[in-house]
């Protein structure tokens, strides 16, 4: 059995059902056309139909790979390696990847998720405003808002872990300092979390 697991078949082992779990066997032995299909399936599940929405392909594969030294539940976030892990029980986490912020704008430090919203509205703070004064004031929720589909806000910080409508950027440092992830990835993670959720990150 392979060790690495795709999005979707580690999606489906940890859903916990028994469904879910034939599902994610099933899965292992399927060509990857097949299994491609599926994670598709599986994403617009959780998408909930955003007009004009349509599935990413993020250039980083989501995994469950070893972590230990964590607590089960929180999420750990390497900006120099450019991933959010989200800490499963015995040792293990699932890693994704994600952007950070540029030069000049990386930051570390512990928070916790105060707020989760999905199809979040935009309104760029003034530090962001002051450097970009052509930014609209607000932004609706949707797929051109550059939250994305999902966010979750870092205590009281400017920061949040969020969608994207530039998959292409992740990988990359190129963020004012929140954390983007693609959209599939992002609803993905939002809905393992809760509001009071540990996030450790670290440079």
């Amino acid at each position: 059995m392979r060790r690495v697991l795709t999005a979707a078949a580690a999606a489906a082992l940890l859903a916990g059902s028994a469904n879910s779990a034939h599902a994610f066997f099933h899965l292992l032995f399927q060509s990857q056309p097949q299994q491609q299909q599926y994670n598709q399936q599986y994403y617009q599940q959780y998408y909930q139909g955003a007009p004009g929405s349509r599935v990413q392909i993020s250039p980083i594969p989501r995994e469950v790979v070893a972590l230990s030294g964590y607590t089960p539940g929180s999420i750990v976030i390497s900006t120099s390696e450019r991933r959010l892990y989200y800490v499963l029980p015995g040792g293990q986490a699932i890693r994704y990847g994600i952007g950070v912020g540029r030069p000049g704008f990386a930051w570390s430090g512990t928070h916790s998720i105060t707020q989760k919203r999905a199809w979040p509205d935009w309104r760029p703070p003034a530090e962001m405003l002051h450097r970009r004064p052509d930014l609209p004031r607000y932004m609706a929720g949707g797929v051109e808002n550059p939250l994305g589909a999902r966010a979750m806000y870092l205590g009281s910080s400017l920061y949040r872990i969020h969608g994207s409508n530039e998959p292409e950027t992740i990988g990359q440092a190129v963020s004012s300092g929140c954390i983007r992830m693609t959209n599939e990835d992002v609803v993905d993670l939002y809905s393992r979390v809760r509001v009071g959720t540990k996030v450790v990150v670290l440079r």
